[in-house]
């Protein structure tokens, strides 16, 4: 029993460490051939195609590259709604390792089968006395959970993130005012915050301004960034700045009023977090602090009932 038990913690933890390594994607390839000219032109060696392709780390020369062949086997097979989803769902997340959906599709096909596959081995290595048919519920859901692992990875690092985009609004929005009310522009208030903050929400504004220097218009680029982070924080301060510039008001106040309901609403989702407390100790208290605290202010008295008169009841 303690076998199994180890074995399917292995392969949780392997499983985890595989989609981890599948999310974060490879390097920039530009970047890395660069790297490896310049350290061949450095020793005074004449570049080889071969050798610099084979100095490439594993998973770039094989696993990705495999990742985006079966991709594009499943795309024949998978919605388009999904897919659309799929990628939403990667914009969500910040794309951490700039994958494209079919290679994350792949990913997900892959931890299934590879958590098929070390069932299988499992059964046929432990020798164990199961029906046939247990075994082929444990190794059902095993399976599907393969499937489904990637996406709840995923999906944790999309709530990572909005909530540390959510955390980091109001000191955001105080430095874009303090810095509008001083006489910069609006782009360069946002330059102010990418210059001075190293977080997600810093990420977002920078590829707004980007993109704005490519030409998309301020309003286009602001709904792009609240929608690629997904709260209606972002939704509704876009909202404000877009209509101030349309109408024509002063930029200073917008931004001075949303600042004060981003603190409020932090302010009040820390007092709901501080509501849920008592709720959520209830488990740990009821479960590990009561039985202990019951033991040690009962074995005394139960020890000297015991050696009582009225211990031969319990003999």
């Amino acid at each position: 029993m303690w076998l199994i038990i180890i074995i399917v913690v292995g392969i949780l933890a392997g499983a985890g460490v595989l989609v981890a390594v599948g999310l974060r994607g490879p390097k920039d390839d530009e970047y890395n051939l660069q790297e490896r000219l310049n350290e061949y032109t450095m020793r005074g060696e004449q570049p080889n195609l071969e050798e610099i392709e084979m100095s490439r780390p594993f998973t770039e020369r094989i696993i990705y590259p495999l990742a985006r062949t079966l991709g594009e086997l499943a795309l024949k097979f998978t919605p388009q709604n999904a897919l659309h989803v799929t990628e939403k769902k990667l914009e969500l997340a910040g794309n951490p390792g700039r994958i494209d959906p079919t290679t994350f599709l792949a990913l997900r096909f892959i931890c299934m089968a590879a958590f098929a596959g070390i069932m299988i081995l499992v059964f046929s290595i432990t020798n164990m006395a199961w029906p046939l048919s247990q075994k082929l519920i444990i190794g059902l859901v095993m399976t599907v959970l393969g499937f489904f692992l990637p996406e709840m990875y995923l999906s944790s690092i999309i709530a990572r993130r909005q909530k540390s985009i959510r955390l980091a609004m109001p000191d955001a929005l105080d430095l874009l005012t303090i810095c509008v009310e001083a006489g910069l522009g609006f782009d360069a208030a946002m330059n102010k915050v990418v210059e001075k903050w190293e977080s997600e929400l810093a990420l977002s504004f920078s590829r707004a301004l980007r993109e704005m220097q490519l030409g998309k218009l301020r309003r286009d680029a602001l709904k792009d960034m609240a929608d690629r982070i997904g709260i209606p924080e972002m939704t509704s301060f876009v909202a404000a700045v877009i209509q101030s510039e349309q109408l024509g008001v002063s930029m200073s106040k917008v931004l001075r009023i949303q600042s004060d309901q981003m603190r409020i609403k932090r302010r009040q989702r820390a007092e709901e977090a501080a509501h849920k407390a008592p709720v959520k100790m209830l488990l740990p208290m009821g479960g590990l602090i009561f039985p202990t605290l019951m033991i040690v202010l009962l074995t005394p008295a139960a020890l000297k009932l015991f050696h009582s008169a009225l211990g031969g009841i319990f003999r």
